[in-house]
């Protein structure tokens, strides 16, 4: 399922790093363009709360979601740059009934996400949970 886009911006590059991941080049253009990531490069953990609020977006606010247990992975493919814009899908893997709570349901997830090269930069895995209907059940 599509979760639309997002165009990342210097400010909040910056904005996130200052706060949570003060690395030089997540900070600073030239301090980017030094190293292998080649401009300024928002965090991998900044990348995640993007999908994060495109998935809450998308379909998580609009759901009974009921947290979840945890990520299986992060790849961080691509560094993401100023000026970028993201796009991201969200794949349903498998769904069933939670055995020990049986009001939820249990859905594993791939995320991916790309620039507007269409180039991969991010993907991700896990599960969250959702009350079950029991109306249907």
């Amino acid at each position: 399922m599509p979760l639309g886009s997002k165009e990342v911006t210097a400010e909040e590059i910056i904005a996130f790093a200052s706060e949570f991941d003060p690395q030089p080049f997540h900070l600073s253009e030239e301090a980017g363009k030094a190293t292998i990531l080649g401009g300024l490069a928002a965090s991998g953990w900044h990348t995640c709360t993007m999908l994060m609020r495109m998935m809450a977006d998308s379909y998580i606010s609009n759901s009974d979601s009921q947290g979840a247990p945890g990520v299986e992975y992060v790849k961080w493919l691509k560094p993401v740059l100023a000026g970028d814009t993201l796009s991201a899908t969200s794949t349903v893997l498998e769904k069933r009934v939670s055995r020990s709570q049986p009001a939820l349901g249990i859905i594993r997830m791939n995320h991916k996400i790309t620039n507007q090269h269409n180039i991969p930069v991010c993907e991700a895995q896990g599960s969250i949970f959702m009350r079950v209907d029991t109306q249907e059940a």
